[in-house]
């Protein structure tokens, strides 16, 4: 295993976080994004982490007690995110303090079993750490690091992915190499980064198709789905161009597919200049029962809105600025968000950082 003290191509360099605090004392747009961290960081002081042994959402419900627990535990993740981000940018040490005690209660309870979906949501615990990992104690690294690696295995052995399974080509897959690339840069291990590259490729290729559609976008009559599975693999790529070079946002498969024509064609839906009535073919069961459940956005014929496909073209933008100047098109009333403030420090390569 190969580490780099330095490194942080998850989070943010050092050099990043610099910029970043400047842009936040100088740019209103960038302070008013910051400030719901800097208030969670702050209450977080006050509070207890909540871990949940097995994380459960995918296939449940809303309303469901155990769904509902494992949501309400996840805030912890929140929390982590927003202490880190806070330690970084002002070097307060009980900031510090505080993020190493909610990542090791954590890596003393929650137990990934491979659920992408699930374990998907674990994001802004893998990010903080990112940003700390250099930082925490030798005891705390080994605790934490060991639990990075239990849930990298866990997605590179999961049941979903088996052969045959169509969770092994769509979103879910698509959310599984995203864990599996935040956990193997956070850890800079070598050797759990070259499976990603070829899941990677595999998967642009199988997910995505040449016209921009996807397979989840077909299958689910969504673009709810649509910008599910891009989201993940525009994160993964972000990471990878991050540490070495490679621009896996342009690549095309064999079959013509690419992420970023898949971007592309959501644009005019962003814009407002095309509109898609969500879920009316859906083939999906689980779709059906959350229309059933009233739940908001899953009723089939609800319009796909715009600020639904913000967060995925602010992503987009780390590769091409182009796409801010879609969501600036946008009737969305609030259009920067704190990935755009991420992208405006974040370079396109870091190296040995």
């Amino acid at each position: 295993m190969a580490v780099y003290a330095q490194a942080q191509y998850v989070s943010l360099s050092t050099t990043e976080i610099q910029a970043l605090k400047k842009n936040i004392e100088n740019r209103d747009e960038v302070k008013k994004a910051f400030e719901p961290y800097r208030q969670t960081a702050e209450k977080a002081m006050d509070e207890q982490p909540d871990p949940i042994e097995t994380v459960v959402s995918q296939g449940v419900l809303a309303g469901n007690p155990t769904k509902t627990a494992s949501l309400k535990a996840l805030h912890d993740g929140d929390k982590v995110y927003a202490l880190t981000l806070l330690y970084k940018l002002y070097g307060q040490k009980q900031y510090l303090q505080k993020a190493q005690d909610f990542l090791r209660a954590w890596a003393k309870i929650n137990k990934p079993n491979g659920d992408p979906i699930n374990e998907s949501k674990l994001d802004d615990f893998i990010t903080g750490y990112d940003l700390i990992r250099n930082e925490v104690s030798s005891d705390a690294r080994n605790e934490i690091d060991a639990w990075l690696t239990s849930i990298y295995n866990a997605e590179l052995n999961s049941p979903s992915a088996k052969p045959g399974k169509t969770t092994g080509f769509n979103n879910w897959n698509s959310h599984r190499i995203k864990v599996m690339t935040l956990t193997a840069f956070t850890l800079h291990n070598d050797g759990y980064m070259e499976p990603v590259y070829k899941l990677l490729e595999k998967q642009i290729g199988v997910d995505l198709y040449a016209d921009g559609t996807s397979f989840d976008f077909k299958e689910r009559d969504a673009f709810h789905y649509h910008t599910y599975t891009l989201e993940p693999l525009l994160k993964t790529c972000m990471v990878i161009y991050r540490a070495t070079g490679k621009k896996y946002f342009t690549y095309e498969s064999a079959n013509g597919s690419s992420i970023q024509k898949s971007v592309d064609f959501l644009v005019p839906f962003v814009t407002g200049e095309k509109t898609h009535a969500e879920f009316v073919n859906s083939k999906v069961g689980f779709d059906k029962a959350r229309a059933a459940n009233h739940e908001k956005g899953y009723e089939a014929g609800t319009l796909f809105e715009p600020k639904n496909g913000i967060s995925t073209l602010s992503l987009a933008a780390y590769f091409n600025p182009v796409y801010i100047n879609a969501i600036q098109q946008s009737p969305v009333k609030e259009k920067f968000n704190w990935q755009l403030a991420l992208g405006q420090v974040m370079k396109p390569v870091v190296i040995n950082n």
